[in-house]
């Protein structure tokens, strides 16, 4: 049995204590929520924290107010399970509903936040193995090695950016309100991400996700998410579609977003497929062709379940069936 190294577990008060300890303890410390995901690398040795600091019991950091002046407002602090089940956020925006629903399993969704599986960490089968099990394969660029394992002679890490929330408000055109020792910033959430799997995130170390603001113009806005795994429930996206559209009166299209996890190290915006439907009546065609552009924009690299090149291929079978389904040529 893994056991979980030593750490001080460091309860914070208020969001604003939360983040003067990060500023305080420095390198040696991290944020823990429901600690899904953190917990689990701690014991395989790719976290080494002294501190955790605790967001967990924190009033700032919950809370869904769905029809708020500037748009659906959500905690970070939220669990998983919260976002599935609300009624609100199942009506407005079923593809958040489905993301959340989908990830892991139902124990995890009860301890698993929001804020959590917006930031989870980048995943590889180089990586996500015990400490024994790295040691003796050889350590990897992204810890305690200087080689990509699975691309050698790659300057970056390659691992994948897995959340299924992510590319779902990235479609939507989130916002996140961070917090930090400067104060409270916002920035659109695609904004927050990079292409590094390693450097996956660009917000500050001591910066604290307080919430996401959906505005109020992806209000009406037709959205889906599908999900790619080998099984039904429990396992992590191996390719993830987030579509949004909206039409006009005439069944115009006049606004879409493609986002893909699971692909690269941070949410895939396709920008070209969206553009091919924009201003048209979206039929099967455009939708082919809209379909091929993403499947194109897909760079899927063989460090997780299932074949890169069949990854690849169901790109351009879900970004079809995604898009289909919101220009109501399916069902």
């Amino acid at each position: 049995m893994l056991r979980l190294p030593e750490f001080r577990y460091v309860k914070a008060g208020s969001l604003k204590g939360a983040v003067r300890a990060l500023s305080d303890l420095g390198p040696d410390a991290m944020v823990v929520a429901g600690g899904t995901d953190l917990y689990p690398k701690m014991k395989r040795g790719q976290f080494t924290p002294r501190y955790l600091v605790s967001l967990r019991f924190l009033p700032e950091l919950k809370g869904i107010r769905p029809r708020g002046r500037e748009g659906m407002w959500i905690g970070a602090g939220e669990t998983l399970t919260a976002l599935c089940e609300h009624h609100a956020i199942k009506g407005i925006f079923p593809s958040l509903a489905q993301a959340a629903g989908s990830v892991s399993t139902p124990l995890l969704r009860n301890m698993g936040t929001i804020g959590g599986n917006l930031f989870v960490d980048t995943r590889c089968n180089y990586y996500d193995q015990t400490f024994f099990w790295r040691e003796a394969a050889g350590f990897c660029l992204k810890k305690d090695g200087e080689i990509c394992l699975v691309a050698p002679r790659s300057k970056k890490c390659l691992a994948v950016f897995s959340s299924d929330t992510a590319p779902v408000f990235c479609s939507l055109g989130a916002m996140a309100i961070l917090v930090g020792p400067g104060g409270e910033r916002r920035v659109l959430l695609e904004e927050l991400y990079r292409d590094d799997g390693i450097g996956f995130l660009t917000k500050g170390r001591e910066e604290v996700l307080r919430g996401v603001v959906i505005p109020r113009a992806a209000f009406g806005v037709r959205n889906v998410y599908l999900k790619l795994r080998r099984r039904g429930a429990f396992d992590f996206p191996v390719l993830g579609v987030a579509a949004a559209m909206s039409f006009s009166k005439e069944n115009i299209c006049l606004s879409a977003r493609v986002v893909l996890t699971a692909v690269s190290s941070c949410p895939k915006v396709v920008e070209g497929a969206a553009a091919v439907v924009v201003g048209k009546r979206v039929d099967r065609t455009a939708i082919e062709e809209a379909a091929e552009v993403a499947a194109r924009a897909s760079h899927p690299v063989d460090n997780a379940d299932m074949d890169y090149w069949y990854r690849k291929r169901m790109t351009k079978v879900y970004v079809r069936k995604a898009l289909a389904l919101l220009a109501g040529l399916e069902s």
